[in-house]
């Protein structure tokens, strides 16, 4: 059965991953005694929400601007999703 999480607990685990940029991900995980892909869930769900709510308050913005913002979130996720995938490679490689 899986571990549950307060939210209390994960808002203080993002927050500390928000606080220790200069840290990997999987460093902060194993010092919250957290499993990676549990903490790296809460960090993309954190970001999507944040960028959701940007762009809701952008209503302003010209169709360019706002295609320009889903790019940009679009090549971050894929940025994302390419670092993880080059962790998994190195592990796999020892």
């Amino acid at each position: 059965m899986p571990k549950k999480y307060s939210d209390e607990f994960k808002q203080d685990a993002l927050r500390y991953v928000k606080e220790h940029p200069d840290l990997d991900k999987r460093v902060c995980a194993e010092y919250l005694g957290v499993p990676y892909d549990t903490l790296y869930g809460w960090y993309k769900k954190d970001r999507r929400e944040s960028n959701d709510a940007n762009e809701s308050s952008y209503s302003g913005m010209s169709d360019l601007e706002k295609e320009n913002m889903r790019l940009r979130r679009e090549l971050r996720d894929t940025q994302d999703a390419l670092d993880v995938l080059k962790k998994a490679i190195s592990i796999l490689g020892e």
